[in-house]
């Protein structure tokens, strides 16, 4: 009988997937939001069943893709399947939202690194310098047009300004990746929680984001990156370069990060209420210079505690 249970639920859980994968693929418009509810149905098997059986449901929801779908759709399933299996297996373990966004993000780095490799490797196929090549040939034709008009030098200030900012894109492809995984483990969060609390799915809470505080150890790998930085000075393009650079970048985002925890500790100290907050936060991640200023409030707060030194003056 349990067995019958859990291959109907099974059963209904990837129509339902079916459904929204084929909205995802044949509805552009419509699919662009609805991708972000296909981990729903793992996350909801993955909380009730064993592993074995999760993986199993994996298995044929990725057949299913190949029938209904194309091969195009397979990295959707892996992307949203495993971090949805993985989701729900974390949330079954009793694990708090913290952790489960931390291994969340980790699962869909993979995936995505994984699926870039394999369309490199296997399939010829590498969506970054395909993009990057249009938006030169875009840049050269605008560029054609102004010296048509007589502008030729700022045209070629312009070509000049843009491929440097392309090359440095291109230098950046990690930390990039970084950022897409952790915006889509972000989103499939905000998505997909509170769907299945109406399923009577308990998730742990997690630590407020006001208390939420980086390892002291993270400046120390701050400092280190640059200075190695500027005691090496490796070649632009070379492998270190790239490492140091990404690196750097990584470690500020996580600066700017530890700022924002603390801005909102300071709000919530002095008593500025939660919406306000946010969209002072909101406003401020708009504007460049005020992305500098909170990300040297996170150094500032890592290194001489600010938070303790508040709670001493009061």
């Amino acid at each position: 009988m349990k067995n019958v249970r859990k291959l109907t639920e099974g059963a209904m859980l990837l129509a339902v997937f079916t459904v929204l994968l084929l909205l995802t693929i044949y509805i552009p418009v419509a699919g662009a939001v609805v991708n972000l509810f296909l981990a729903i149905p793992f996350i909801l098997f993955a909380t009730k069943y064993e592993g074995q059986w999760t993986i199993v449901f994996l298995i044929a929801s990725i057949l299913l893709s190949t029938i209904v779908g194309s091969l195009i759709s397979i990295p959707l399933v892996l992307i949203y399947g495993i971090t949805g299996a993985v989701i729900g297996y974390l949330i079954r373990k009793g694990k708090d939202r913290n952790i489960i966004f931390i291994v969340s993000t980790l699962v869909v780095l993979v995936n995505i690194i994984g699926g870039y490799a394999v369309s490199v490797a296997f399939f010829n196929i590498n969506f970054i310098n395909d993009m990057i090549h249009m938006m030169r040939e875009s840049l050269n034709s605008s560029a054609e047009i102004l010296k048509n008009f007589g502008q030729e030098k700022e045209a070629t200030k312009l070509i000049k300004r843009f491929n440097e900012g392309l090359d440095f894109v291109h230098t950046l492809l990690p930390t990039i990746f970084v950022a897409i995984a952790l915006f889509i483990a972000l989103l499939i969060q905000l998505v997909s929680f509170p769907i299945i609390k109406r399923f009577g799915i308990k998730v742990e809470k997690s630590i407020s984001f006001k208390d939420i505080c980086l390892p002291k150890s993270t400046l120390l790998y701050l400092l280190i990156t640059l200075l190695a930085s500027m005691l090496i000075s490796p070649d632009k393009g070379t492998f270190l370069f790239t490492i140091l650079l990404n690196l750097t970048y990584l470690l500020l985002l996580l600066m700017i990060f530890q700022g924002y925890t603390f801005l909102f500790y300071y709000f919530d100290h002095i008593g500025i209420s939660k919406p306000i907050a946010i969209v002072l936060a909101i406003v401020s991640f708009m504007i460049p210079v005020f992305l500098y200023i909170i990300g040297i409030l996170g150094i500032i707060d890592l290194g001489f505690n600010l938070r303790k030194q508040i709670v001493k003056k009061e």
